[in-house]
């Protein structure tokens, strides 16, 4: 069986609405940068455990009666409004309804209990699953369920995308502790000012670490203290300490101990439920999530022609949600997900499924120069989502010239000190583009034509023995799709200004990474100008393309003739020159 991948989704809704631009807001003018940063962080989760066994978990309450009667202090501090008891702001508070919505089409079960936390939820499915469990948080609290008797890991965020795994193997070089129960046990030493728990004063992270490695528990510690041990880091004065705080060290680790008996009603055989495609496309409209839904349904898909066809239908799940994948007409496997008339798209039929629901990947390459043929990369970046990102800096090997430094900000001296060697960046390169085309994904990038050949020239230069174009997947140029869309339409068709024409934010232009996320997004406002162009396969895409960029190449090259340049020549090649 799949993992079952359970989002603390409070800790990632919170941490969204901090780290995503509020300035991303719906047709009302409501922030919605929560909404879109948990969407595309679960796409990212089913994309990266190839499972769609996805629970939202919620809190029902965040101080529960339970907790605080033990400490009051208990997350007291936190409390923005007395009479409501929230700490919720407005701003965020208004989006939870959206999320609610979209998580609800998507088939991803919400799971809260009155009474308790998410945590408490997450803790009674993990002990409840008889597949492996990936808990995805950044409350390093939730270190604490990992033991050696079930298959639990945590994913926590970091910087840049990345994501950190942390299973009870992990502990020991992480935190010096041997499993989660000592790890809560360190935690608790430690403190968390932010949820009211004092811990000992005066004792860290690592401290704690040091003096549960030397006595083996938080008892043995104490013990150790009354008995006046002097030895293995407990000094006399963290000895009084310990003393004296033993009575909230011991209220501290009750306080953190998660209910593992919660009444939750799912059941976990039942997941994944399908989705409703209408119901996602009415949680979307107005809300300026779409390519996040978008992102989201094509993991779901993704995932769907993965997954091994049942011997029957099944029964219908939760809320009159379907919990199995339907035969079509054909006998081919569906994908699970449901259209707005009710039926259920085929992802492997006889019928190609368009481009537009394939895993889409922005690319884009910051070089040294603008002829492909001499051109050096300095960063290059693959983007699926805003939460998704793989970037690189590389020593291009030569100086880099002042008009390309004035672009994207990369200094010489800044590539030698800081970037990787370009033959190392090339080949990761180039794993990456075939592990896509493997996936059968599509790379999305404006004005394409130009990185894909210089990755050409780079391969050559420095893996002559990778045959570039036979690694390249689907690839989907919106330079020339939008030319084909609206080719009469005045004015430049720089990525800026077509972002501009397509209402697409673009945050730093000239930087790899929100290059390609603005050709991501822009992709799809394409796929909605032209639903001819939207039904396309994968291989007419890329063949209609090949077609339009010839044509495109012979129109600016007769019309630059007739302006009295009888010698100009311009490039039809694609996808690469």
């Amino acid at each position: 069986m799949k993992p079952l991948v359970l989002l603390d989704t409070p800790a990632l809704y919170y941490r969204a609405f901090y780290s995503v631009p509020d300035s991303i807001v719906n047709d009302d003018g409501q922030p919605v940068n929560a909404v879109r940063g948990v969407v595309d962080t679960v796409a990212q989760m089913i994309r990266r455990f190839d499972s769609a066994r996805v629970v939202a978990t919620m809190d029902a309450d965040w101080r529960p009666a339970f907790r605080t009667a033990i400490m009051p202090e208990y997350k007291a501090a936190r409390v923005k409004d007395e009479d409501a008891g929230t700490e919720i702001p407005p701003e965020l508070a208004g989006q939870l309804p959206i999320l609610y919505r979209v998580l609800t089409a998507a088939g991803i079960p919400i799971a809260e209990v009155a009474g308790t936390e998410a945590d408490d939820v997450i803790a009674t499915m993990a002990a409840e699953s008889r597949s492996p469990v990936v808990i995805v948080s950044p409350d390093r609290d939730l270190l604490a369920l990992l033991d050696s008797d079930s298959d639990v890991s945590v994913l926590r965020p970091r910087k840049g995308g990345e994501w950190e795994a942390l299973s009870e193997a992990d502990l020991p070089a992480a935190y010096g502790v041997p499993d989660g129960t000592r790890y809560r046990e360190l935690a608790a030493l430690r403190g968390d000012p932010s949820d009211g728990l004092p811990g000992a004063p005066g004792i860290g992270e690592k401290t704690a670490a040091t003096l549960l490695e030397n006595f083996g528990s938080l008892d043995s510690i104490i013990r150790a203290a009354k008995s006046g041990v002097k030895t293995g880091g407990l000094s006399p004065k963290r000895a009084a300490t310990i003393i004296e705080v033993e009575d909230t060290l011991h209220k501290t680790l009750e306080v953190m101990r998660c209910l593992t008996d919660v009444d939750h009603g799912i059941d976990l055989n039942s997941i994944p439920y399908t989705a409703d495609l209408a119901a996602l496309d009415a949680a979307a409209s107005g809300q300026n999530i779409r390519r996040s839904v978008d992102n989201l349904i094509s993991a779901l898909e993704s995932v769907a022609r993965s997954r091994p066809a049942p011997a029957a239908a099944a029964a219908p799940g939760p809320s009159g949600v379907s919990a199995s994948t339907r035969t079509g007409a054909a006998g081919s496997r569906s994908s699970g997900v449901t259209d707005a008339n009710g039926s259920t798209s085929t992802a492997d039929s006889s019928v190609a499924a368009p481009w537009i629901r394939s895993r889409l990947v922005g690319f884009d390459l910051e070089t040294t120069g603008v002829e492909p043929e001499t051109a050096r990369i300095v960063t290059a970046a693959f983007v699926d989502s805003a939460s998704e990102v793989r970037t690189w800096l590389a020593d291009p090997g030569i100086e880099i010239p002042e008009a390309a430094r004035a672009v994207h900000g990369i200094t010489t001296e800044y590539a030698q000190a800081n970037g990787a060697r370009a033959v190392d960046v090339v080949t990761e390169l180039c794993a990456t583009f075939a592990a896509l085309r493997d996936e059968d994904a599509v790379v999305v990038g404006h004005n394409v034509v130009y990185d894909l050949s210089v990755m050409a020239a780079e391969v050559a230069r420095h893996r002559p023995d990778i045959d570039f174009p036979s690694i390249i997947p689907t690839i989907i140029d919106t330079f020339v799709v939008d030319k084909q869309i609206d080719p009469y339409r005045r004015g430049k068709r720089t990525l800026i200004e077509t972002a501009k024409t397509y209402r697409v934010e673009l945050l730093d232009a000239h930087d790899a990474s929100a290059d390609a996320l603005a050709a991501l997004d822009i992709s799809r406002a394409l796929a909605e100008k032209s639903t001819e162009i939207a039904a396309l396969s994968n291989a007419e895409i890329m063949a209609a393309q090949g077609d339009w960029r010839r044509s495109q190449a012979a129109g600016l090259q007769s019309w630059l003739r007739k302006k009295g340049n009888a010698d100009a020549v311009v490039d039809g090649s694609w996808p690469m020159s």
